[in-house]
């Protein structure tokens, strides 16, 4: 029986995909390792949104040589967003890589995996130093075919959590912001079938999988005959044994009243939302084609508080994009302190070849010096705020669903908000609801007390 290990970089579609990855594995006989190590094919899903992921996966594909060593025999590949991106160029990055594959190609993963075996040869013909690499590079395979109705339908995605799963409802993206590699290496937007859907989350709830997150690159723009997102989320929501859904990451342009409603009404619909904002200025939002202003951004959040104030609210920020002045810096640090967001994704503008933005003047780019003060200055601020909010729940008492053993004991879990919380319980309580009274926090964590006497299932 063989053995896969898949070490997974990026996003939360990536997460999804390793577990797609296994599950069409396993319908050919392999088992998962636990360490690569242990492993007869090592897969490293990537992904290529910023420039310093891709150097750390470089460096892990160096890192893997050493296991073949040790096991000539080992397979090593690179997948995702990165393996599309950068394609051929990668069979020999770091002393070898015998396969490079896309996000659409994964149907043919055990196939191309025998090929390399086939193409490989004996072991000892492989022992060639890493300085060779045109001879280990023709040793390899590009698998990086576009196929635009390629929804892994009929595939049953091997969960790495008993507790908590992620749907994809969509791949790609019909967007074309400026600064951003993923319609390009992941195509354009393909929306699976609403029952499909259904049946997968009906699936899952049989098995006792109490949550459930919708996925798609620009989650809320999906359509599928007569259906939208707000209906598929309402259905969703209903499905029996499903105690909370979420979704992520929605686009403000596709955010509507509702979408609002829906969440307002469902109450297995977490009050939680992740929305993008990247720029709190207009000008660097037309540059980076978001196609919405601050004022309509604003709008939407204003929607969302008065149908559910207490909502907890967080979003992504690219601080440094070329032309980008010290004026629309501040005005987004402002956008921050308006909103008071429950947590955020900070970056500095990361260039990306082939992405619209590489095509500005080049006299417009900000130092990276100048990026990275800015970045920090971000941080704090957001910190700061964080920090007040996280401080400001200490002494309530909240739900959690908890998830897994904590790194230094007890256990760990989520709120409804998706705030982490840690705390002394045995770890029969996985996969349960227990109400937590939350003692102390990091600014970014919980600390909590189990109440044993309204623990739930």
């Amino acid at each position: 029986m063989k053995r896969a290990y898949i070490e997974t970089y990026g996003c939360q579609m990536n997460i999804s995909d390793s577990e797609l990855m296994h599950g069409i594995l396993a319908e050919q006989g392999y088992t998962p390792a636990d360490k690569p190590e242990d492993a007869d094919v090592i897969l490293v899903n990537t992904c290529a949104i910023r420039d310093h992921a891709e150097q750390r996966v470089i460096g892990r594909v160096g890192q893997l040589q050493q296991i073949r060593r040790d096991n000539p025999d080992v397979v090593i590949g690179v997948t995702g967003c990165m393996a599309q991106r950068m394609g051929e160029s990668l069979l020999g990055k770091a002393g070898g890589v015998d396969m490079v594959m896309g996000p659409d190609a994964y149907r043919q993963l055990p196939e191309k995996l025998a090929e390399v075996v086939t193409r490989r040869g004996p072991a000892a013909a492989r022992l060639v130093p890493a300085t060779q690499a045109t001879t280990i590079a023709a040793r390899g395979l590009t698998v990086l075919n576009f196929d635009p109705f390629e929804n892994y339908e009929g595939i049953t995605a091997r969960r790495t959590s008993a507790v908590s799963a992620w749907v994809p409802i969509q791949r790609g993206c019909n967007y074309r912001c400026t600064y951003c590699i993923v319609p390009y290496v992941r195509g354009d937007e393909k929306n699976r079938d609403p029952q499909a859907i259904l049946d997968e989350v009906r699936a899952l709830a049989a098995d006792g999988v109490p949550e459930v997150t919708l996925l798609g690159q620009t989650v809320n723009s999906y359509e599928h005959g007569g259906w939208n997102f707000p209906r598929l989320l309402r259905e969703v929501a209903r499905v029996p044994g499903i105690r909370r859904v979420r979704f992520t990451s929605p686009h403000p342009n596709d955010f509507t009243r509702e979408l609002v409603e829906v969440m307002a009404a469902e109450p297995t619909v977490c009050k939680q939302l992740h929305l993008p904002v990247q720029a709190g200025h207009d000008r660097t939002l037309k540059r980076m084609l978001r196609r919405y202003t601050v004022a309509e951004y604003m709008e939407k959040i204003e929607w969302v508080r008065e149908a559910m104030p207490g909502i907890a609210l967080s979003t992504d920020i690219i601080v440094g994009f070329p032309g980008e002045t010290d004026e629309e810096y501040q005005a987004t640090l402002d956008l921050v302190r308006a909103v008071r967001f429950d947590d955020a994704f900070l970056y500095k503008y990361s260039e990306r070849d082939g992405t619209p933005a590489t095509r500005l003047p080049r006299d417009q780019f900000v130092p990276d010096e100048v990026g990275q003060a800015r970045l920090e200055g971000l941080i704090a601020v957001h910190r700061r705020i964080q920090a007040e909010m996280y401080q400001a729940e200490v002494g309530r008492t909240v739900e959690v669903l908890v998830e897994k053993e904590g790194r230094r004991g007890g256990v760990q879990g989520r709120t409804e908000s998706n705030k982490v919380v840690t705390f002394e319980a045995p770890a029969e309580l996985i996969g349960y609801f227990v109400d937590v009274t939350l003692v102390s926090t990091t600014g970014a964590t919980f600390t909590g007390e189990l109440i044993p006497a309204l623990a739930a299932a």
